[in-house]
């Protein structure tokens, strides 16, 4: 008989999943209303996240409880391996971020750009992914 960890690391390694992604779970605080936010949960379970949705009537509210400013903000907040991840960042944005372990508060996509992930689009915009420090700065961690 199988432990729960034997499990996941036997579907990991089956599925091509790393055991740390596997591993990591990202918990969304998002309306229940928002399509767009459902989109961005699948594309991070696709990505092999263990993802848990947490609907919520004030999404600002969890952003400022996250510690993300609202400066930053979008139509979703997410918490994952100690950092905040705000709006549509892609799953490889997020996977580096927990690879590099840089001294931050996390990742952001502010707005709600068309063409991330959860906003395809056949007219998809630039934008940036940005690493988000504790005194409010920003500096660009990936380009789209």
């Amino acid at each position: 008989m199988f432990k729960t960890s034997s499990l996941i690391i036997a579907l990991s390694l089956f599925a091509g999943i790393s055991l740390a992604q596997a591993a990591e779970r990202v918990e969304v605080f998002k309306s229940p209303y928002c399509g767009c936010c459902e989109k961005w949960v699948e594309h991070m379970r696709k990505a092999g996240f263990d993802v848990v949705t947490k609907d919520v009537n004030d999404v600002p509210a969890a952003r400022k409880a996250a510690g993300m400013p609202e400066r930053f903000g979008s139509c979703h907040t997410a918490k994952v391996g100690g950092y905040v991840v705000e709006g549509h960042v892609p799953a490889a944005d997020v996977q580096r971020l927990l690879k590099e372990k840089p001294k931050a508060v996390g990742l952001a996509a502010p707005g709600m750009p068309q063409g991330s992930p959860g906003m395809e689009t056949n007219h998809p915009q630039a934008y940036d992914t940005l690493l988000v420090q504790a005194d409010g700065s920003s500096k660009v961690f990936a380009k789209h």
